[in-house]
């Protein structure tokens, strides 16, 4: 019975070793002596206009965010829906619809709102 987990034991074992090896490589390989070119902006080029920790994100940021979600739940649950939908039958489809009634609902509160404008 032991047996049928040693798999999972040496996968555990080796993502353990990977993730304690990279920590350890990257501190010994890493940068010591950092200075304002190594520090500096490289991924743009252009230095931050303003300082993030005190910048407030507008409320449309939350909205597009809220609404990634509705359609990212929505799909991540259709699609097991759809392999068993013969299955279920009628209370599946029942189930289903409510389930998209809900998040429609949702997406309705998210266009009342103004999330898909872009201003």
């Amino acid at each position: 019975m032991l047996a049928e987990y040693l798999p999972i034991l040496f996968l555990v074992v080796l993502a353990s070793l990977f993730a304690v090896g990279s920590i350890v490589i990257s501190g010994l390989v890493g940068p010591r002596a950092p200075n304002p070119t190594k520090l500096s902006a490289y991924e743009c080029g252009n230095e931050p206009l303003a300082r993030v920790r005190e910048t407030r994100f507008p409320v449309k940021f939350y909205l597009v965010a809220m609404l990634f979600l509705v359609f990212d739940i929505e799909a991540v649950f259709i699609f097991p829906w759809a392999v068993v939908f013969r299955e279920l039958g009628w209370f599946g489809l029942g189930q289903m619809a409510l389930f998209i009634a809900v998040l429609g609902v949702a997406f309705v509160y998210e266009i009342g709102r103004g999330g898909l404008e872009w201003d």
